[in-house]
């Protein structure tokens, strides 16, 4: 693998499955606010872990983050405020914008896993095979 992993990014990589356990979980159980709470403490710990705390504050305060910071901070206050599926949509467009920048990292630490880098290819096979059919 090109990367090494320390411990402290492992234990941050736990923590992000953590939090995206428990807020996939908190949707299925009708958006229940302590679980998605509890999921976005554990995603933006394990955030925090994998990038360091400077270096998570600077991504959240950097100018052309605001839109995603601003909007991921306010998706969390709404789901604090009883006002979860308004939240869960804010954090969702607040978070693609923050770490649209990481997609080729997490895609290519995506493909040297070794079931999920197997599996990954199919979807994207699929969809060309599908332009080029209707094409």
């Amino acid at each position: 693998m090109p990367y090494e992993l320390s411990e402290i990014k492992k234990a941050g990589i736990g923590l992000i499955g953590c939090g995206i356990f428990f807020t996939f979980l908190g949707v299925i159980l009708f958006f229940d606010r302590g679980l998605l709470a509890l999921g976005n403490i554990f995603c933006f710990s394990g955030v925090a872990l994998i990038l360091g705390w400077r270096s998570t504050w600077q991504l959240f305060t950097k100018k052309m983050n605001y839109k995603g910071s601003i909007s991921f901070l306010f998706g969390l206050f709404l789901i604090f405020v009883r006002w979860p599926i308004l939240g869960i949509v804010l954090e969702i467009y607040g978070s693609l914008i923050l770490f649209s920048g990481f997609w080729p990292s997490v895609n290519a630490f995506l493909y040297h896993i070794p079931v999920v880098g197997w599996i990954l290819p199919f979807p994207f096979m699929i969809l060309d095979w599908l332009r080029r059919s209707f094409s």
